[in-house]
């Protein structure tokens, strides 16, 4: 029996029905993290069923209940308010139950040795499939895709990764209907993006189910060129199909226009993002703020608010990340918690200038990458000298550069930031802009969609 919770039938939010003779193609898209989740991945997410949309699918999106991202990363009902309104979404009843809070719903197992239970969980989650935590799913996401498919047949599945179980979705209803399937890894499954290493060999389970689920597909989608590579090198048979689609920013996320920075009454810097670096450098980024305002003018009155994601679950909002920011609180710093999608832009629009702080290294590119460059504002970075968002940010004329995460260095970043921020012409920040357009989300999406569209008709013309 699955440790997860799958009682209750899935939930469907429906779309307007289409005009009398359309005939629109079909995709199911698996998704899980789509709207209202409040997660990074939800935007790609979004744009994607946005555009199949848009261009003449129907579209029906599997993911799970809101309920279960309010044990989780928690829910952001503003990331729906843009869904297509043409766009389907079913919703299945998982839950994850390691996430679970209320001791009511604990087995007398887990409550005597919750260590053991959580063994025990995760060892029955990979009998089902080689992942961990979301192993357990696979049941209900594979009958999932065979019921949309029965109900209206399919013409295509697309599948984001996490969790990887989704993959056996894809995998099932092409054994069983020989529906067309494409992925979207984003940051790959046997590359490890954090330490910029192999995750699995090919002889794994892990890697037999990668290398089987490749085999087929009709396109892999990536974040960024090293990942991409990495693919291309691990399956030349199939480097043809894999293809770079980055995340992006959305228009509605840049501010229209921006205050007018005055030291005087103090600039504001800020970081937007989800906090998955470890404590240690954002210990080092809050020393070298401190070491910054100590010696430079500008930034005697500055303040540093922090917003965004701390801690997942029950930790929400709490731990050493936000101890050592309210530790910091006499040199400026401030905690704001998370921002709703929808107040974005306004949220950049307060700021003078932005913090960049990321962990990971060559294979690792965050999607705020971006939305930083379409602020049009100056930028400190804080993390590896050889990161691949260096390849992005190269050229943004308001960027203070790749300095690594020496304590010293990036208190010179705060400084030149500084300078930047009350001193850049107008020139400049036209420049920023115009470096950060050719990101837009809605135009790379669009394009990426429209490329998959004809490698299905291509391989509908191979199998004829």
């Amino acid at each position: 029996m699955s440790a997860f919770s799958t009682s209750g039938a899935a939930r469907t939010d429906r779309a307007p029905e289409t005009g009398e003779g359309q005939q629109r193609p079909h995709l199911i898209y698996v998704a899980v993290g789509f709207p209202p989740a409040a997660k990074s991945c939800a935007y790609r997410m979004r744009e994607t069923a946005n555009q199949f949309a848009a261009q003449g699918w129907d579209v029906t999106v599997v993911t799970i209940e809101d309920e279960s991202w309010e044990l989780d990363s928690g829910v952001d009902h503003t990331l729906s308010e843009q869904v297509d309104p043409r766009v389907e979404v079913v919703k299945l009843p998982l839950r994850r139950a390691d996430l679970e809070t209320d001791i009511r719903r604990f087995s007398e197992r887990r409550a005597a040795d919750p260590a053991a239970w959580i063994r025990s969980l995760r060892e029955r989650n990979l009998e089902a499939f080689p992942e961990p935590t979301f192993g357990g799913w696979r049941g209900a996401l594979e009958e999932a895709v065979l019921r949309v498919h029965q109900s209206k047949p399919a013409d295509l599945l697309l599948t984001s990764c996490v969790p990887y179980t989704s993959l056996a979705a894809a995998w099932r209803l092409w054994e069983e209907a020989r529906v067309p399937y494409a992925v979207d890894f984003r940051d790959g499954w046997s590359i490890d993006v954090l330490g910029a290493a192999e995750a699995f060999g090919r002889d794994t389970e892990e890697g037999r189910w990668e290398e089987r689920i490749l085999g087929s597909a009709i396109s892999l989608w990536v974040v960024n060129d090293p990942i991409a590579e990495h693919y291309r090198a691990r399956y030349p048979e199939f480097a043809h199909r894999v293809h770079v689609v980055r995340n992006g920013y959305d228009a509605d996320s840049a501010p229209q226009s921006r205050r007018a920075p005055d030291p005087e009454s103090g600039l504001v810097f800020g970081y937007l993002g989800t906090a998955t670096f470890p404590g240690g450098l954002l210990q080092t980024v809050l020393d070298a703020w401190r070491d910054a305002r100590q010696r430079e003018p500008l930034l005697a009155n500055a303040r540093f608010e922090f917003r965004g994601h701390i801690g997942s679950g029950a930790r929400r909002g709490t731990g050493g990340h936000v101890e050592l920011l309210w530790a910091a609180e006499a040199d400026g710093v401030s905690y704001g918690g998370p921002v709703l999608k929808a107040d974005v832009a306004d949220t950049y629009a307060w700021w003078d200038a932005l913090v960049y702080i990321l962990i990971g290294g060559r294979y690792m590119t965050s999607g705020k990458v971006y939305e930083y460059m379409a602020a049009g504002l100056p930028i400190v970075s804080a993390h590896a000298a050889d990161h691949e968002s260096v390849n992005v940010l190269k050229g943004h004329p308001l960027w203070t550069g790749s300095r690594g995460v020496d304590r010293e260095a990036i208190a010179e970043a705060f400084v030149q930031a500084a300078h930047l921020a009350v001193e850049a012409t107008d020139d400049q920040r036209a420049a920023a802009l115009a470096h950060a357009e050719r990101f837009r989300r809605e135009t790379i999406m669009a394009a990426a969609v429209q490329r998959l569209a004809a490698d299905l008709q291509l391989e509908k013309g191979r199998t004829r």
